[in-house]
C-alpha cells in the first residue's frame, strides 16, 4: 500500500532522533549487526566478491545511477539507447549473491531482518553497510561491480519486443540524484539516457494506463529546519522519478514473464479490485463532488486527481483501499492460480530491484539469471522460496508501522507549541466504527491527523479545526471540529 515519505532538509532535530531510537525499540526493529555479520562485511569488503565465475564484460556501457539524494546503497543502474525504431534499456541490479554467503552471518541476519527500515536521513539497512553502501553498491568509484544485467528492447510505443539478463561486471559512470536529473532534463543539458528515460518513461506509463494498471503517487512530506525551527511541507514526486520507477516496474514484468514460464519464482501479488470497493469509491466522489462517470474505469479516475486539491487529496486517500492485501506468491503454491496479476499493477509483476534492500530481490535475481544461461537454480534458493512470503510479510509489518510512527512523531513535535491554535482542515476520511472520529488533511501544516467531533463527521467537510493535542512524548496529535 503507497505510504507517504518523510525526508529532512537540513540537520535532524536531537528531540526526533530520540523519539526514532524509542519507536524502533518499542517495534522491536533490528538494531546493530552482530560482530559474526559485520566480520564477514569487512573480509569481503576487502577480498572482493565470493562468486568468481566468468561475467560478460559490459564495463565499457555508460550506465548512470539516479537516486534521492545522498543515497549509497545503489542497487541499480541504467543506460537507454535508441534500438531500430524503439529502445534498448539495459539494467543493471547489484548481483548480491555475489557478496552473501548461503546460510552465512550476513544471509542469517537479513533472513531476521526482511528488508532496510527507513526513517529521516537514517536506515537500518538489510546488510551491513560495508557490503551494501560500499562494496556492492554500483557506485561511480571507476571499478567493476557484479551486476545482473537485464537487456529490454521496447517498440516505439514502449511495449516489450523481447529480454533477458545476464551475470556481468558493470561500472557507474555518475552518481545522479533526481534534482539534478531533473534539472539536466528539463534545460536539454541531459545526457542521451536521461533524456530517453523521459521518452520512454512517459510511453511506459500510456502502456500502464492502456492496460488499466495504475500508481497512486501520494506527496512527501518534508521536514525543514532553520536553525531551532522545523516545519512540515508536502512535496510532489519530480516526473523523473516517475520515469525511473516505470523502469523498475518494466523490469519487474520481464522477470514475472521469465519466471512463470520457466514455474519456478515469486510473485508480488495485490487481491483484484472488487465491485464492492468501487462501488464505495463512486460513493465517495459523489459525496465530495466530484465528476467520475460510469464510463470512466477507476485507473482513469484515479490517474486524473491532484493531490494539490483538497477533495482530491481526500479522494485519493480513500483509493489507498485499493492497495490493500499486497504479499508474495510462490509460483506453483497452493496459492498460486496459475495467472495472478498485480491488482494494481494489471500485469503478473515480481519484486527483483532492489536486493540491497528487500531479501526477496536476491532469490528473484539469481532465478531468473539462471533460467536466462540455462542452468538450475541453486539449491538455496529453491529451499528458501517457501520461507519468503511470510518474512516478507512480518518485515512489511514493521515497516509500515515504522513509517507510520516517524510521521506521528514528527508531526507531534511539529506542532507540540501551538495547542489550542485553529487551522483550516479538511476530513478526508471517517471511522467506520465511529462516525464522529476521522482522519483531517491540514495543508497549512502538511499534516493528516485525526480529528474528532460532537457530530457525525461528513467527508469533504472543510471547516476550521482547533488542535487540542500534541504530544510529543507518544506521537500523538488530535484536531477537533465545532
Amino acid at each position: 500500500m503507497p505510504q507517504r515519505e518523510l525526508i529532512v532538509q537540513g540537520d535532524v532535530p536531537r528531540a526526533l532522533v530520540r523519539g526514532l531510537t524509542q519507536l524502533a525499540d518499542q517495534l522491536e526493529l533490528p538494531g546493530d549487526f552482530p560482530p559474526e555479520a559485520l566480520a564477514e562485511a569487512n573480509r569481503l569488503a576487502q577480498s572482493g566478491p565470493i562468486d568468481t565465475s566468468p561475467r560478460a564484460d559490459m564495463t565499457d556501457l555508460e550506465f548512470v545511477t539516479i537516486d534521492p539524494p545522498g543515497a549509497n546503497d545503489l542497487d541499480q543502474a541504467l543506460l537507454i539507447e535508441p534500438h531500430g525504431t524503439g529502445f534498448r534499456v539495459y539494467y543493471a541490479i547489484v548481483d548480491l549473491a555475489a557478496w552473501v554467503a548461503p546460510g552465512g552471518a550476513i544471509d542469517a541476519e537479513a533472513r531476521l531482518r526482511g528488508q532496510t527500515y527507513y526513517a529521516p536521513q537514517t536506515r537500518l539497512p538489510l546488510h551491513p553497510t560495508a557490503v551494501s553502501e560500499a562494496a556492492a553498491s554500483l557506485l561511480a568509484q571507476g571499478s567493476g561491480r557484479p551486476a545482473n544485467v537485464w537487456r529490454m528492447d521496447l517498440d516505439a510505443d514502449g511495449a516489450i519486443n523481447g529480454f533477458d539478463v545476464t551475470r556481468a561486471l558493470v561500472k557507474s559512470r555518475a552518481q545522479l540524484d533526481y534534482p539534478g536529473a531533473q534539472k539536466q532534463i528539463e534545460s536539454g543539458t541531459a545526457p542521451q539516457t536521461l533524456m530517453l528515460l523521459r521518452e520512454v518513461g512517459q510511453l511506459r506509463l500510456a502502456q500502464e494506463a492502456a492496460r488499466g494498471g495504475v500508481s497512486l503517487n501520494l506527496p512527501e512530506q518534508e521536514v525543514i529546519v532553520r536553525g531551532h525551527k522545523w516545519q512540515l511541507a508536502f512535496r510532489s514526486l519530480a516526473p523523473v522519478e516517475q520515469w525511473n520507477a516505470q523502469i523498475s516496474l518494466l523490469t519487474g514484468y520481464c522477470a514475472a514473464r521469465m519466471m512463470r514460464r520457466a514455474g519456478v519464482g515469486l510473485l508480488r501479488t495485490l487481491p483484484p479490485v472488487t465491485n464492492t470497493c468501487i462501488d464505495l469509491l463512486h460513493h465517495i466522489a459523489s459525496t465530495l463532488g466530484l465528476d467520475w462517470p460510469g464510463t470512466t474505469g477507476y485507473a482513469e479516475f484515479v490517474r486524473g486527481l491532484d493531490p494539490t486539491r483538497p477533495d482530491d487529496q481526500a479522494m485519493m486517500n480513500a483509493c489507498t483501499m485499493l492497495f490493500r492485501g499486497a504479499g508474495y506468491t510462490v509460483i506453483g503454491s497452493a496459492e498460486d492460480s496459475g495467472d495472478m496479476p498485480h491488482g494494481a499493477l494489471a500485469s503478473e509483476y515480481a519484486h527483483i530491484t532492489a536486493p540491497l534492500r528487500r531479501l526477496v530481490d536476491r532469490f528473484t535475481g539469481t532465478i531468473c539469471v539462471s533460467l536466462s544461461a540455462g542452468k538450475p537454480v541453486p539449491d538455496w534458493v529453491l529451499d528458501g522460496l517457501d520461507a519468503l512470503p511470510k518474512i516478507m510479510q512480518v518485515s512489511d509489518r514493521r515497516a509500515k508501522a515504522f513509517e507510520r510512527g516517524v510521521v506521528a512523531l514528527t508531526e507531534a513535535l511539529t506542532l507540540s507549541g501551538r495547542v489550542g491554535l485553529k487551522f483550516m482542515g479538511v476530513v478526508i476520511e471517517i471511522d467506520p466504527r465511529d462516525p464522529k472520529r476521522g482522519i483531517a488533511s491540514l495543508p497549512s501544516l502538511a499534516v493528516e491527523a485525526p480529528v474528532q467531533s460532537s457530530d457525525p463527521l461528513t467527508l469533504g467537510t472543510e471547516a476550521m479545526m482547533t488542535l487540542v493535542k500534541a504530544d510529543a512524548r507518544r506521537g500523538v496529535v488530535e484536531f477537533e471540529l465545532p
